[in-house]
């Protein structure tokens, strides 16, 4: 029963996000900006019972996806204005998401850092 809770709460969440951004799509992006899946899922973790270290490595995870995340919506962004279709949008982003984690991962695994 919770599960279907959650589910219905997310839908609906998202739902009303779709349906302001036809009328304004500044406005439901701007929405859709916010972190609400973040916020969402750290309120459902918070519910379940999960302790607060737990909830802090949530958001260091969040933290870390934020730059690649930047990047697909980027790609997506550029590619649908200069008339790519759709789902070639959606790929390249997704490739470029991929490539901008593994390029963070190498960068903080301290190898370019490391000078001994």
């Amino acid at each position: 029963m919770y599960t279907i809770v959650k589910i219905t709460v997310s839908a609906l969440v998202i739902g009303v996000i779709t349906a302001l951004a036809k009328h304004s799509p500044r406005f439901g992006g701007i929405l859709a900006a916010l972190p609400l899946v973040s916020l969402l899922s750290l309120f459902w973790l918070y519910t379940q019972g999960e302790r607060g270290d737990h909830l802090s490595q949530f958001l260091y995870g969040v933290l870390y996806g934020l730059p690649s995340t930047i990047v697909l919506i980027f790609i997506v962004a550029l590619s649908l204005k200069h008339s790519l279709p759709f789902l070639l949008s959606v790929a390249l982003g997704v490739g470029g998401w991929g490539l901008c984690l593994l390029l963070q991962k190498f960068l903080l695994s301290g190898v370019l850092l490391n000078f001994r």
